[in-house]
């Protein structure tokens, strides 16, 4: 399959300027940098809640951190595995390209995090839902203002690599799963993108062949009571992943110690009974902890920077399904067992002692109620309480299911400054 097919745009159109010397790949690196929903990100909430300290990351510092670990791994790979396996060189992500899919990874975030999706779901979810991921790809595709109707228009490969959920909000929620009573996090939205994007999706898969995009958009079965879940990813979203994944565990980590949340005691406490015999050839665990809750910040960065290299150095590329036939889903990278294991060891101890914590539980609640209120006040007099082009938005909408999905849209895009500062006006 030629490369040409990856490089194309909705629009059709090749380049924004005659005679500019960017391929197509850092057009779309340049488009995600100078976008407003990138801007947006340096004031939305990454766990812990703006505002309590400076120190911490926000969802653009976190960003940019997921497209550096990115481009290391696809550095990593592209010198480090055997050619004679397959052509290397030919199927991974050039530098551009895996930034600009990790810089958007989260830009459809809306504020408050997690707090933030579940509100918006709550009102949405008969409406078409809302899901954050499925959000990225409505900004990138269709809301972002680089294009008439096209959004920022980015390459076709780049959408495939934000696709992480290749399944319609219809076609993997399960209403069962949001009747867990009063429970606040019932409305939890299963990992998909949203029906209204379903064209979106069609164009982006068209290259591939009919029994592929039936695998690709295949689900795991039916769990009682739960969201169907996708099966397969491409390989472009597989390293997006991973980053973000070491960046969660690692730099979060980095926060949460910087700012007393995990003690070298909660440290030992977790990592009680992990052991391996392998790892410890591979990485001075003992080392990692001295340096991390030492009162030297450099050794600090040291073992942040020590765990990083780790992981970015036990990538591999593995084969996903043998009924794929196009490399960029034939093949994904993913972390070598051990390294896995110590990775799932971190991300376990900052969900117990942050994410879990009561802090961070009530400041989330806090965001979903906001959201949920203000959702509420624009859906009872949008023309008064909706901004200028919301409610030209809006107003133009044909039926109630796209003007629902115009007032999320505004919620969605909102900062969370911005949106606590309207929400006491109103």
């Amino acid at each position: 399959m030629s490369d040409e097919l990856w490089q194309r745009r909705r629009s059709g159109k090749k380049s924004a300027k005659e005679n500019d010397p960017r391929n197509p790949y850092e057009h779309d690196y340049g488009r995600v940098i100078h976008s407003a929903a990138f801007r947006r990100l340096q004031n939305k909430t990454q766990v812990l809640g703006l505002g309590d300290s400076d120190f911490y990351r926000t969802r653009l510092t976190h960003s940019m951190e997921v497209a550096q670990v990115g481009a290391g791994i696809t550095t990593y790979l592209s010198r480090n595995t055997e050619e004679d396996l397959f052509d290397i060189q030919a199927i991974l992500p050039e530098d551009r390209l895996i930034q600009a899919i990790c810089l958007a990874h989260d830009i459809g975030n809306p504020p408050f995090g997690h707090g933030g999706e579940i509100a918006l779901n709550e009102m949405m979810h008969k409406h078409g839902g809302f899901e954050g991921n499925g959000q990225t790809l409505r900004i990138l595709s269709k809301l972002e203002n680089y294009s008439n109707g096209f959004g920022m228009d980015p390459t076709r490969r780049m959408l495939l690599g934000v696709l992480k959920y290749p399944a319609s909000y219809c076609e993997a929620c399960n209403e069962e799963a949001y009747s867990g009573g009063s429970n606040p996090k019932r409305f939890k939205p299963p990992k998909c993108y949203l029906d209204d994007e379903l064209d979106v999706v069609e164009w982006i898969l068209e290259p591939l062949e009919k029994s592929e995009r039936k695998l690709l958009t295949s689900c795991f079965p039916k769990e009682e009571g739960k969201h169907l879940k996708t099966r397969f990813k491409s390989l472009d979203t597989s390293i997006m992943e991973l980053a973000d994944d070491i960046s969660y565990g690692v730099h979060d980590l980095e926060d949460a110690v910087s700012l007393r949340l995990i003690t070298e005691k909660n440290w030992n406490e977790t990592l009680e009974g992990f052991k391996s015999s392998i790892l410890n050839d591979l990485i001075d665990l003992g080392k990692i902890r001295k340096d991390l809750f030492s009162e030297r910040e450099y050794l600090v960065k040291h073992a942040i920077g020590e765990l990083v290299h780790f992981f970015i150095s036990n990538s591999d590329i593995v084969e996903q399904n043998p009924g794929f036939e196009t490399p960029l889903l034939k093949y994904i990278v993913t972390l070598n067992e051990d390294a896995r294991k110590l990775l799932e060891f971190l991300t376990k101890l900052v969900q117990e002692r942050v994410i879990a914590s009561q802090t961070v539980q009530l400041l989330e609640y806090k965001g979903q109620m906001i959201i949920k209120r203000l959702f509420s006040a624009l859906h009872e007099d949008p023309e008064s309480f909706l901004n200028e082009s919301a409610r030209k938005k809006y107003s133009g909408a044909t039926n109630e299911q796209l003007r629902m999905r115009a007032l999320c849209d505004y919620v969605a895009g909102m900062t969370d400054e911005y949106a606590a500062r309207l929400y006491s006006m109103i």
